[in-house]
């Protein structure tokens, strides 16, 4: 009885521990990983109305890039922190942008322009994607609503992914902690 009663336990923790391990989202590039080249529709950056690579533009300075799925609120409110600390670290030459990931990159546009008017963003762009997939390379899980990755020295030191409705406050504040030592 003792033997069932502890395979029992042991398979109870066994697929609790494969539930958290199943839980955990993995998108974009690993950290240690270099990020690569690719072309985004700048919709409110200082090349307003041009396709670019703002990976390429940025070089080896810190950078803080948000991929997203969705336009929304919360979205609107690590934007602004982020814009906020990009402006906060200008002598360090930190750099963002966002990639709004769709397969209308039209219909998302106006979003981006009221989002940054309304937050008075001026240090992020705001750009789109055509594909929701992303950009190859970067492996961009389907599953994730929002993939920040931070790089430095064009090595990723950062990768947080969330499902969709997981961007909230405790979310946001972890997001603007890591960007703040990249910063460092």
């Amino acid at each position: 009885m003792k033997r069932f009663a502890f395979g029992c336990a042991a398979l109870v923790a066994a697929f609790a521990l494969s539930v958290a391990v199943a839980e955990e989202l993995k998108s974009g590039l690993a950290v240690g990983e270099a990020p690569g080249a690719f072309n985004v529709n700048d919709v409110t950056g200082p090349n307003k109305g041009t396709s670019l690579c703002y990976r390429c533009q940025y070089g080896a300075r810190p950078v803080v890039a948000v991929f997203t799925r969705n336009v929304d609120d919360n979205l609107a409110k690590t934007i602004k922190e982020i814009d906020g600390l990009v402006e906060k670290n200008k002598s360090k030459d930190m750099k963002a942008f966002v990639v709004v990931l769709s397969e209308d990159a039209e219909k998302v546009a106006p979003k981006l322009e009221a989002l940054a008017k309304k937050n008075e963003i001026k240090n992020v762009p705001l750009t789109t994607f055509d594909g929701a997939a992303g950009p190859e390379d970067y492996k961009i899980s389907k599953d994730a609503d929002v993939t920040v990755l931070m790089w430095n020295k064009s090595e990723v030191k950062t990768n947080v992914a969330l499902a969709k409705g997981k961007l909230d406050a405790a979310a946001i504040k972890k997001i603007v902690a890591e960007a703040e030592k990249l910063a460092k």
